[in-house]
């Protein structure tokens, strides 16, 4: 039986996949690591930072016991300059989140944490597989850069935006790291602004794919995708049918004109062999 389902992640499920990436927490109180499948966390001590999957912060925050730190790529200041590079460059996008060395593959270390500290893991000269975009180390926690967006800046920014702001409420007070109100209003408005900005070239991109080339998507984002995905494949059908229906025209035509002695057989073998 035929799969129903759309081609590709839906925005559900990009959102889901974007749990894993690390994001750096300030614990309240002493936590023990977990052994996960993806390699154990480390020992959560009160007031010293750690760095912990999204998911397991967004828990640990509903249960009043970390704070999540926004990584310095949501700064309003961050968001503002990015904005106006997106705005300078029409057909371009802000560079993502440094890719590994070439040469470089994932390795982890034998130290008890592989997600708490930077020197937790390594990189192996011995070529192997390089680790995917959405899951680059350090790209959303404190230690990230100000100047490039992640591969899940989108949905981060949400779900960061929204546990601090519940993190807010159990205290009564702005978490330690974390942005007052006027500052969350003015991030909130700079993604918006930005996912429109983005948005809107990424739909321009259907100009390039009616002159026959590819659409460039590099530092498009995981949601940004999938979101446009089937604006995409809609267009890419529409002009295949287009197409087709130019080619049957234009035969259609030519049989029209031989039968009406339109055109010499001479010149057609002429023009079939030049």
């Amino acid at each position: 039986m035929a799969s129903t389902l759309p081609p590709g992640l839906t925005p559900a499920e990009v959102a889901f996949v974007c749990e894993m990436e690390l994001v750096t927490v300030i614990p309240r109180q002493r936590l023990e690591g977990l052994n996960l499948l993806g390699g154990p966390t480390p020992a959560l001590h009160p007031s010293r930072r750690a760095n912990i999957p999204l998911w397991l912060a967004l828990l640990l925050v509903r249960q009043r016991r970390v704070q999540i730190m926004p990584p310095p790529w949501l700064a309003s200041a961050s968001l503002a300059q990015t904005l106006e590079e997106e705005k300078q460059s029409p057909t371009s996008f802000t560079r993502s989140s440094p890719l590994p060395p070439a040469n470089a593959s994932f390795k982890p270390s034998s130290s008890k944490s592989t997600f708490g500290k930077a020197t937790s893991t390594s990189f192996d000269d011995n070529t192997a597989p390089l680790l995917s975009p959405p899951f680059i180390t350090n790209s959303s926690t404190a230690d990230a850069s100000s100047a490039s967006l992640p591969y899940h800046w989108m949905e981060i920014g949400e779900l960061v935006l929204n546990a601090m702001g519940e993190q807010a409420q159990g205290t009564g007070s702005g978490a330690e790291g974390g942005f007052s109100r006027t500052e969350e209003e003015a991030v909130r408005g700079l993604m918006r602004d930005l996912r429109e900005v983005r948005m809107a070239k990424v739909r321009a991109q259907v100009k390039t794919l009616q002159g026959g080339k590819e659409a460039d998507l590099t530092g498009v984002g995981g949601m940004e995708i999938s979101g446009s995905r089937g604006f995409f494949t809609g267009v890419v059908d529409g002009l295949r049918k287009i197409g087709a229906s130019r080619e049957l025209t234009r035969k259609e035509r030519e049989e029209n004109d031989r039968d009406n002695g339109m055109v010499d057989e001479d010149d057609d073998d002429d023009m079939s062999y030049a």
